[in-house]
């Protein structure tokens, strides 16, 4: 599937749905999900995944359908255009868009229909929900690495990229995949959280960029900025229903985590409505796979150390350093 950056893909429902009421939700009830038949993982950005269990993990969490209720899918799409009617996605410089067409290679991030739909997705969550900051970063965002090593450009073609955009959106852009990368690495959310009393006196952050370990700086206010984007980044891998049972998904942890660390940091820019699961572990209207049901029952901090661990791995293979250094005064 060769895919064209200047196509802007259809939505998913779901995808529709976060946009239209600016949140993330549980949609069980209105939702049936059901495992996806003959799925390849090697045709995913998790292809580079290495490990029996890892692997098995993975491929439950990404290889199931979901299949809408005529009403539910009816009102999100209406709630859709409505919400998307009020605000027009800017155009993207025509200079830029044809280094995308030309120079880069999206499908090397293929995950079973198009990585596109992702980037699109989040530049319109950016537009119509973090209006005060560009929404160029979120359509860039990945173009300089995955957190599974696969990169859409080699970091030969930055100098003709960088210029395409404004310092600040380089700025973003360069260091979107290495905060990714610490985010799910456990330490910099942990220190974030024993500070919480001092957050104040931070100044900034270093750490390196993903695809050629070059250090970065970033001031406290791009540090949140950027924390805020990696936010819209994750509402995309939330899952679509069951969400007790889910609790263990790793994009899940990472963005309760982050949600909640910047509610408490006073630092929750972009729109974003979201409640915690409540009720019983109980699984409505979805099919699960024997390994499937049985990843659903490894424990919360289990699963995030496996992430952890498997992102070190990710960057140890590229000669990434995960290591960083927040700055204060």
């Amino acid at each position: 599937m060769t895919q064209n950056a200047a196509v802007v893909p259809e939505l998913t429902v779901q995808r529709k749905a976060a946009i239209a009421h600016a949140a993330a939700r549980d949609y069980s009830g209105s939702v049936r999900v059901e495992p996806l038949e003959n799925f390849d993982l090697d045709r995913t950005i998790f292809n580079t995944l290495e490990g029996t269990l890892p692997r098995v993990v993975m491929q439950s969490r990404i290889a199931k359908e979901p299949h809408w209720s005529t009403k539910a899918a009816s009102q999100i799409d209406s709630d859709y255009g409505e919400a998307s009617a009020r605000v027009e996605l800017p155009d993207v410089d025509p200079l830029l868009m044809r280094f995308l067409q030309e120079e880069c290679d999206f499908d090397v991030e293929h995950a079973d229909g198009s990585f596109l739909d992702h980037l699109y997705f989040c530049y319109e969550y950016g537009t119509l929900h973090y209006p005060k900051r560009s929404p160029l970063v979120l359509l860039l965002h990945s173009i300089l690495g995955t957190g599974t090593n696969t990169f859409a450009m080699p970091a030969s073609k930055m100098p003709t990229l960088s210029p395409l955009m404004n310092e600040f959106e380089w700025s973003h852009v360069e260091s979107f995949p290495s905060m990714l990368r610490l985010l799910y690495g456990l330490e910099l959310r942990k220190e974030l959280r024993r500070n919480l009393h001092r957050l104040d006196l931070i100044d900034g952050i270093r750490l390196n960029r993903v695809i050629d370990n070059e250090p970065l700086t970033l001031s406290v206010e791009d540090m949140w900025i950027q924390l805020n984007y990696q936010l819209i980044h994750l509402v995309d891998f939330l899952p679509v229903s069951n969400w007790r049972v889910h609790a263990n998904d790793t994009a899940f942890i990472v963005f309760r985590d982050l949600y909640d660390l910047l509610e408490r940091a006073g630092k929750l820019e972009t729109k974003l409505d979201y409640e915690p699961a409540s009720g019983p572990r109980k699984l409505v209207d979805e099919k699960l796979t024997v390994p499937g049901w049985l990843a659903t029952w490894i424990p919360v901090p289990v699963s995030e150390m496996m992430a952890a661990k498997s992102v070190g791995r990710f960057s140890q293979r590229i000669g990434h350093s995960m290591d960083y250094e927040l700055l204060w005064r």
